[in-house]
């Protein structure tokens, strides 16, 4: 069972005459496929609008493509509400959904009008006196506590989670903030991440519809938008589906007519949260094979490691992996693909069945295009990759330029350390 790459071993080997490996490549095709597939899929609601989770791939070539088709972004911090603003996003179309969140940050995204994504009751007074007046539109973060479960079993559990608030504080929030002259209201919910199932959405739309038709009877508030924020998933292992997002939106649709409209609700947008589902996919890490070794198993070294690609090691997550040239090769050889940290954790992937890997192979690791780079770092001093575009066309441009040991030592401006750095750098 092969998994499809969105590019040939004979355009890596061109791309690797200009940026050596390691690198993280997009596919600016897939992603513009993806976006128009969202959007038609949701066309049955005229307010619609894909809030892209800038944490998952906070590059500013990729939002301005997002840009184009009229989405907007979620923002969990002041960089990305920055990155947002500056890049000219409307100040309807930046969500700000932090938590545990500054004053600073609170006061930026008030500044630039951002829509603000309460995630506790208490964060009411906060924002009160750190920030004065409220917007006349704010969202609610709600979590329904216990466990979450759908068609097909037990999906996560919210009790256990940091986020949003409960059912009686949510009210009592909506009764505070519309003595303080909030008009406008939108509920959020994010219950479970990484779902390859197409139930998940409309399932969640269900809890979230009932929830503001019980607000809007009870409290007479008026509820604008309800924003099912993220949790539609990556097929990541070869045995896993990937979602249909025209059947998620169908499902989206018939909660949305058989809940809100009989309740004279038939006006409210819905919104999304989409990281991982927009640009996961679309996303590959590109490394070579720079040693092997042979104790008491077999490893490949390559030039990548933690620092490119966390997941692996932070949550043992699996991620494919292909050898560009040998695709029909027999999978004959067990290995650990590992990088070259002080962590034994950093392995890319673990007794893994892959072709016989020779020094110099190229190895093409799959969707890598959500919370891949951006969740980087930089232990042992190591640097991040460089991040490059295929474009529609089949060129390759560079979005994000390699880190050099300069970018590594910057901010120790106080000190000397720089001087003298520049053979190096």
């Amino acid at each position: 069972m092969r998994k499809k790459t969105f590019v040939t071993k004979e355009q890596i080997d061109e791309i690797k005459k200009s940026f050596p490996t390691p690198f993280h490549l997009y596919d600016e095709k897939g992603i513009r496929e993806n976006a128009r597939a969202v959007k038609e899929a949701f066309s049955w609601n005229p307010g619609y609008c894909e809030y892209f989770a800038v944490k998952a791939l906070p590059n500013p070539f990729i939002l301005n493509i997002f840009k184009e088709y009229g989405f907007g972004v979620d923002c969990a911090s002041f960089a990305e509400l920055a990155v947002s603003k500056q890049l000219g996003f409307a100040p309807e179309k930046i969500m700000f959904s932090s938590n545990d969140t500054p004053a600073e940050e609170y006061r930026y995204a008030a500044k630039i009008g951002a829509v603000i994504n309460f995630d506790d009751i208490t964060h009411i007074p906060f924002f009160e006196k750190e920030v004065g007046t409220f917007p006349e539109t704010v969202s609610l973060r709600y979590n329904p506590g216990g466990v979450y479960e759908i068609s097909n079993g037990i999906m996560d559990n919210p009790g256990d989670s940091k986020y949003g608030m409960t059912k009686e504080q949510l009210f009592e929030a909506v009764r505070i903030l519309m003595t303080k002259g909030v008009k406008h209201f939108g509920i959020h919910s994010f219950l479970v991440s990484n779902t390859v199932t197409n139930d998940y959405y409309p399932a969640l739309s269900r809890t979230l519809f009932s929830l503001a038709a019980s607000l809007h009877k009870d409290l007479g508030c008026d509820i604008s938008f309800i924003n099912l924020s993220g949790g539609v998933g990556v097929a990541y292992r070869l045995d896993q589906t990937p979602n249909d997002i025209r059947e998620i939106g169908a499902g989206v649709k018939k909660a949305y007519d058989d809940i809100l409209v009989p309740q004279g609700m038939g006006n409210v947008a819905i919104y999304t949260e989409m990281g991982r589902f927009m640009t996961g996919p679309y996303g590959a890490l590109i490394t070579t094979a720079i040693h092997k070794k042979h104790i008491y198993k077999e490893y490949i070294g390559v030039d990548a490691c933690a620092v490119d690609l966390m997941r692996p090691a932070m949550y043992n997550a699996y991620h494919h992996i292909t050898v560009l040239g040998k695709e029909e090769e027999p999978l004959d050889h067990m290995y650990d693909v590992v990088g070259s940290l002080c962590e034994n954790n950093d392995k890319f992937a673990i007794d893994r069945s892959l072709p016989k890997i020779d020094i110099g192979d190229t190895l093409y690791i799959h969707d890598t295009g959500a919370h891949g780079y951006s969740m980087g770092y930089n232990y042992n001093g190591k640097l991040k990759s460089p991040e490059l575009l295929l474009k529609e066309d089949g060129s390759v441009q560079l979005i994000r330029r390699r880190e050099t040991v300069r970018d590594y030592f910057s901010t120790f401006d106080f000190c000397d350390i720089l001087d003298g750095m520049d053979e190096v750098c």
